[in-house]
């Protein structure tokens, strides 16, 4: 897996956090670490295989073990079952401009709106 897809997961993770009413923080930890992430030059199998995400502002323990996992099977449990965890349609439902996480679970729990 290429360091956007890792990027694009991490955030989603994020996103979706956000709309399950996680802590605050933890959303945060996830958006952080996909923003550390872009900001990085070297090859990101490279800092898995060297076991240095650690190193990199932003990434902490458990986020650096599921970057790790993600890369090296190209797949995140935790990423799927939170997936599962929402209507099909969720993350369509926030690519409408203007309409963000907070909107969107409005719809999802006042609507039933998933797409």
């Amino acid at each position: 897996m290429d360091k956007k897809q890792v990027i694009e997961i991490l955030e989603e993770i994020g996103t979706l956090l956000e709309l399950k009413g996680e802590n605050p923080f933890k959303t945060r930890a996830y958006e952080n670490a996909a923003r550390a992430l872009r900001g990085v030059s070297e090859d990101l199998n490279e800092l898995v295989a060297s076991n240095r995400l650690r190193g990199i502002k932003g990434i902490g323990e458990a986020i650096s073990e599921k970057i790790t996992t993600l890369v090296t099977t190209g797949t995140l449990k935790y990423y799927e079952e939170l997936r599962r965890s929402f209507p099909p349609g969720i993350m369509e439902l926030l690519r409408i401009p203007g309409l963000g996480p907070k909107k969107a679970k409005k719809l999802l729990d006042d609507l039933g709106v998933a797409s």
